[in-house]
């Protein structure tokens, strides 16, 4: 079954560890795993370990720092700014070395190759192969479903790394947040070509017996479950997680209803610019009857036929986003009961899109014809007529006397109000 790490919210962290220890000189790791968000950036990774103790809560990927054994991070952050990131890092640990955070860990990589894990069509894969002190990491990028499709990444030669120990995976998230989910988990112990392993059937019956354990618990649990919800009995648990499926179609209706309500938001303003168009055509009209007679009539008439060539536009204009918003509301009206991916649905969002291009087409040409006159259609209003002097020679010399007036009277008032000052002193 698929485990969710961390969910897409900020400041998450979580980690699975193997619940017994094991003891390999040489091992295996086939990790499939997915990470997902809405962004173009993610934070902040996951983790891949071995290590001598299972790893509690910490800073390091959801994982505790100071850790003996070996950890592979994915890293979706780049927190240094040089834009190395995403990218996969194989760090080594004694249990003395803190994670150098900051610098995503540049300066501790043992080795490192730069892969973009997020958001891929299908489950990215990762190969980890730890054998005869060489340890080898390989990505399948998730591009095609064949699981075989790895690429090399990089290969750390001269490695020890403790021969017990746990294995886990980890993930955090920041400031940004990412789904980090993980698929499978795979562990296999490597031998030399025909040496043989010697399995321990007292081993394999605890382990047979600790299974049989655990599911009988887990059946217990379910029906007491269902005791304490009988609301919910019979509800497959499927149903209460969300699959890619609706994730995809949850974001197409949040986009298509932002798309509906921009359109609405054009429309209103639109019928604004209507009005006020309508309101100015009114008002030339009327100039155009009290001028029949002068020479500025023939001018203002033909101010009045651009002025409602303009308003047959806006109105063309306008019904256009009447439609767009018809048609944007039968579509959701219809993906809401039959769901997405039918034949309609998409012809519905094919005549919305050809529909938009002719609304924005009518925009250009309406800005083009109105923003780029010909000569001809330049209007000229007349000129005012001159506006008579209020200000005369005499009314200009008055006020300058009284202005000097009141000038000189200030600077004696101040003079006198700072030798009465000085008495004090």
């Amino acid at each position: 079954f698929p485990v969710r790490i961390t969910p897409s919210l900020r400041s998450q962290k979580g980690s699975v560890w193997s619940k017994n220890m094991v003891n390999f000189d040489s091992w295996e790791a086939e990790v499939t795993f997915r990470v997902s968000g809405r962004g173009r950036m993610g934070a902040d990774g996951l983790a891949i370990w071995f290590t001598t103790a299972q790893g509690l809560d910490g800073p390091v990927y959801g994982a505790a720092d100071k850790w003996n054994g070996i950890g592979i991070f994915f890293d979706s952050f780049d927190n240094d700014g040089k834009k190395n990131n995403p990218a996969v890092m194989v760090v080594g640990n004694n249990g003395n070395l803190v994670y150098d955070h900051p610098n995503d860990g540049t300066t501790q990589a043992l080795g490192t190759c730069l892969r973009d894990f997020r958001n891929k069509p299908y489950p990215v894969r990762a190969k980890i192969t730890y054998y005869k002190k060489t340890l080898m990491v390989l990505i399948n990028n998730g591009f095609t479903p064949d699981r075989d499709d790895y690429e090399f990444c990089t290969k750390v030669d001269n490695m020890v790394i403790p021969k017990e120990g746990y294995f886990g995976i980890s993930a955090a998230t920041g400031g940004l947040a990412d789904d980090h989910d993980v698929l499978s988990f795979l562990t296999f112990r490597l031998t030399e070509p025909g040496q043989e392993l010697v399995t321990k059937c007292e081993e394999k019956d605890k382990y047979q017996e600790e299974f049989q354990n655990f599911q009988q618990e887990l059946d217990k649990k379910k029906e007491d479950y269902q005791k304490e919800h009988p609301d919910v009995q019979g509800e497959p648990i499927e149903d209460m997680y969300e699959s890619v499926n609706d994730r995809e179609l949850r974001q197409v209706f949040e986009g298509q209803n932002r798309i509906h309500l921009e359109i609405k938001q054009l429309h209103r303003q639109l019928a604004m610019i209507l009005d006020e168009q309508r309101r100015y055509v009114s008002v030339v009209t009327d100039e155009v009857s009290k001028r029949q007679g002068e020479s500025g009539g023939q001018e203002l008439g033909a101010v009045v036929a651009t002025q409602q060539e303009v308003l047959r536009n806006l109105d063309e204009l306008r019904n256009s986003f009447h439609d767009s918003l018809k048609q944007i509301g039968a579509t959701q009206h219809q993906a809401n009961a039959v769901g997405m991916g039918t034949y309609e649905t998409v012809q519905h969002f094919n005549d919305i899109k050809e529909h938009l291009h002719v609304v924005k087409r009518n925009i250009e040409h309406l800005i083009t014809r109105n923003g780029n006159p010909s000569e001809k259609q330049v209007l000229r209003c007349p000129d005012p007529p001159p506006m008579p002097s209020c200000l005369g020679t005499t009314h200009f010399l008055v006020f300058v006397v009284i202005q000097s007036v009141l000038f000189f009277s200030y600077i004696m008032y101040k003079s006198q109000q700072e030798a009465a000052a000085k008495k004090f002193f």
